[in-house]
């Protein structure tokens, strides 16, 4: 039996999430008390016609029950299921956008919260879900269906065994992706957005590569980031970690950082079997 639970401020796309496990065959629950979460498992587990079924419940700040949310995760990892906490959220500027731009009302605005407000009181509230997560997903510059596809390659569709590694370029100007574990920066490389003729391209084309590639600190720094995973990668899966996100920013996401994340996921899809890249400001 898996479990898998989705949370995360309102306007991140957890309907979406919900939606697209609910395509795959997944009982699906949304605004789901924590407290109930035992006793749901409890009852999935000892029927044998549900002790099989896949079931997903979205749980956020609407529960007012989130204080116990450690401990009985705490509990349901020690039963017999895969449990799985998927945390989404994007840029605070960005939800407001969202509900400025529908005629949804923020659960958590009242007479005297405004919308801003409310959606950091959020944030506030369900910390301690995103600090347990497993898998958090920056919904920043998603559409839906740029968002079924990444829970769908990543969550449905990863094999069972090994951590699913994602590769992640961005801009550093558009700010650091609110997912990434792990963060590299690397502005301090040769840019080729100085070479007029390279400006229009990116990291995926040709005459770029080979610009960066004659580059000995572009090499330098490959390797280093390389070794640095190759050796801690496999401490976070002993640690039983799922999934992890390694970040790699240049300054506008376009050509360095989309290069280096193609390199090492080409290089690290050799040996693991759930190694996925995608490029930010190139969606």
């Amino acid at each position: 039996m898996k479990l898998i639970i989705i949370s995360g401020r309102s306007g991140s796309g957890k309907s979406t999430a919900l939606k697209a496990l609910e395509d795959a065959g997944f009982n699906c629950i949304d605004n789901f008390p924590a407290s109930l979460l035992q006793s749901l498992v409890d009852n999935a587990l000892n029927d044998p016609m549900q002790s099989q079924t896949n079931i997903a419940v979205c749980i956020d700040a609407r529960t007012t029950d989130l204080e116990r949310f450690p401990e009985i995760l705490e509990s349901l990892n020690k039963l017999d299921l895969s449990c799985q906490v998927i945390y989404l959220d994007a840029l605070s500027p960005t939800l407001v956008k969202r509900f400025s731009e529908t005629r949804r009302r923020h659960p958590l605005t009242n007479s005297s919260t405004d919308l801003r407000q409310a959606i950091e009181t959020e944030h506030a509230l369900l910390d301690t879900i995103s600090e347990l997560s497993d898998l958090k997903i920056d919904t920043t510059l998603l559409g839906g269906s740029q968002l079924v596809e990444l829970i769908e390659s990543r969550v449905l569709k990863a094999t069972a065994a090994g951590l699913s590694l994602l590769f992640r370029s961005f801009g550093f100007k558009f700010g650091v992706p609110v997912d990434a574990d792990l963060v590299f920066d690397i502005r301090c490389l040769p840019n080729p957005y100085w070479e007029e003729a390279l400006r229009p391209l990116t990291g995926v084309d040709a005459e770029v590569i080979e610009y960066l590639e004659r580059q000995p600190l572009v090499i330098e720094m490959f390797h280093d980031i390389k070794g640095y995973l190759e050796s801690w990668l496999p401490r976070f899966e002993h640690n039983h970690r799922i999934y992890m996100t390694v970040a790699i920013g240049c300054t506008g996401g376009q050509h360095r950082s989309v290069y280096m994340a193609q390199r090492l996921g080409k290089h690290f899809q050799r040996s693991m079997p759930n190694v996925l890249v995608r490029h930010r400001q190139m969606i």
